[in-house]
């Protein structure tokens, strides 16, 4: 008897993209995400399946939490006495905010985001001056430490600040750290074990105690929160990491963009560590019905900075930070000034880009020169390539890697924060960002970018028409893939 060895293929075929199609559509989402998965599914057969199994699959809904009012509640009833005490008089910034009370109302209605006033915040553009002062920080807290990373890793830095935390516990302040096991790759649970026996609580997000066999490998948690005492709070785009403070040959000089806030602004730090603790910690939950003063303290900061924390992440279709950047685009009359490491925009952030750019607006968009993931930089490459075609000034940062995350408009508005201008940051990461209402701060940012752009290359159309064949299949093919990379 002849086996047909055709046939058999042909049915292995058939049954492969059969399943390829019910496990794609049985699950709700975008058509491009919808379609990249198939391309996966049907053309790599059991690889695909595999890699749909740890990083395709959503969200279960059973994993998914939902704000809890009691913190919200308490959260509002601070924010209230917080603006009593200080006062309402008129602030420069609050010209500003009347200007796009429809970005506010936006944040509020889909992240209930209160507009937190006269804050104090300082802008760090390097790794070293950050951690110095967030050291002193850490050194002087009295009441609680609250850390929250993608990554942390076991290296010089990382174990210079876990020895800190350690003697902080040991002197009976309260130390909780969320760290993400993907992104913290290499750093065992072992390694926050001293911190553990010293009273600290230390989790990885979602419980996630193995990332090698972790099922949901997509949901990362990218934010970067730190708050002490309930009065002092960092967002932005570092990590605990020798690399983020320029010690890995491989980066170079890490630029990035990080913010110290000083005020009621860090009570949206407080409540979303709050929130995440406590379903990444079921053991030793933060209590909600009752949340103590001490994490949300009233103090006496007069500073000049209105602002906004929003997050967004997978535990909602709200996609909020995405929102408020496409509201910032539209907002855009003169100037847009973007830095992203990843520029992966998903077909309505690409459009209001080029609807900015047809507009007169004068958009600029700086990303690395170098890749840290390869599929990633080359699709970046081709939406880069696109977007100079249209009029964007495109610009490739030359002196290490970038990986700050900033949108100035007009001189007047900022954001600034963990998310990505990609389709991960924007469905799959948790992420948090800060908007601030600010036109001093917003003029220090835009003359940050224009400092970077001295270390930058301005991508024309006729440089990327002149790339090789080879290099544009490979952004052209990584493109197919962006919704899922």
């Amino acid at each position: 008897m002849t086996i047909n060895w055709y046939l058999i293929f042909e049915i292995i075929v058939f049954i492969n993209a059969a399943l390829a199609f019910i496990t794609v559509f049985r699950e709700k989402r975008d058509i491009a995400a919808t379609w990249a998965w198939l391309i996966v599914l049907v053309f790599v057969p059991v690889v695909g399946f595999l890699a749909y199994a740890f990083i395709g699959r959503k969200l279960p809904r059973r994993q998914i939490y939902r704000v809890k009012n009691q913190v919200r509640m308490q959260l509002d009833k601070r924010v209230m006495q917080q603006r009593t005490q200080i006062g309402f008089d008129h602030l420069p910034a609050d010209d500003v905010t009347e200007e796009t009370s429809s970005l506010v109302s936006l944040f509020v209605r889909t992240d209930h985001a209160f507009l937190s006033r006269k804050n104090r915040v300082k802008i760090f553009i390097d790794g070293n001056s950050l951690f110095h002062r967030m050291i002193q920080d850490i050194e002087a807290a009295q009441s609680s430490i609250h850390i929250e990373f993608y990554t942390f890793y076991n290296d010089k830095i990382g174990n210079e600040i876990l020895d800190l935390l350690i003697k902080k516990a040991q002197s009976g302040v309260e130390v909780r750290v969320i760290y993400d096991s993907w992104g913290s790759m290499g750093t065992w649970r072992s390694f926050f074990k001293p911190l553990m026996a010293a009273g600290g609580h230390v989790e990885p997000f979602l419980a996630t105690h193995s990332a090698l066999l972790d099922f949901r490998l997509n949901f990362r948690d990218h934010r970067k929160i730190v708050v002490v005492d309930g009065k002092i709070g960092y967002v932005g785009g570092f990590n605990i990491g020798d690399q983020y403070l320029g010690r890995k040959e491989k980066f170079g000089n890490w630029r990035d963009t990080h913010l110290r806030i000083v005020g009621s602004g860090v009570f949206g730090l407080q409540a979303r560590f709050i929130l995440d603790w406590n379903v990444t910690d079921k053991h030793h939950p933060i209590p909600t019905d009752y949340v103590e003063p001490k994490y949300f303290p009233l103090t006496k900061i007069k500073g000049e900075t209105n602002l906004q924390i929003v997050s967004s992440g997978p535990d909602s279709d709200l996609q909020q930070i995405k929102m408020g950047y496409i509201r910032l685009i539209q907002t855009a009359q003169k100037r847009l000034w973007i830095q992203s490491p990843y520029l992966i925009p998903d077909d309505s952030v690409f459009d209001a880009l080029r609807i900015a750019s047809m507009a007169g607006v004068d958009v600029r968009i700086m990303i690395p020169n170098m890749p840290d993931h390869p599929f990633v930089y080359r699709a970046t490459q081709y939406y880069a390539r696109l977007l100079a075609n249209d009029g964007i000034k495109i610009y490739f940062y030359g002196n290490g890697f970038l990986h700050a995350k900033t949108m100035v408009v007009d001189s007047k508005i900022a954001s600034v924060g963990s998310a990505n201008l990609d389709y991960r940051s924007f469905k799959l990461n948790f992420e948090i960002n800060a908007f601030l209402y600010d036109a001093k701060l917003a003029k220090e940012l835009e003359d940050i970018f224009e400092n970077d752009v001295t270390s930058s290359e301005l991508m024309t159309p006729e440089k990327f028409a002149a790339q090789s064949l080879y290099l544009k299949f490979k952004q052209d093919a990584s493109r197919l893939l962006s919704p899922i990379l």
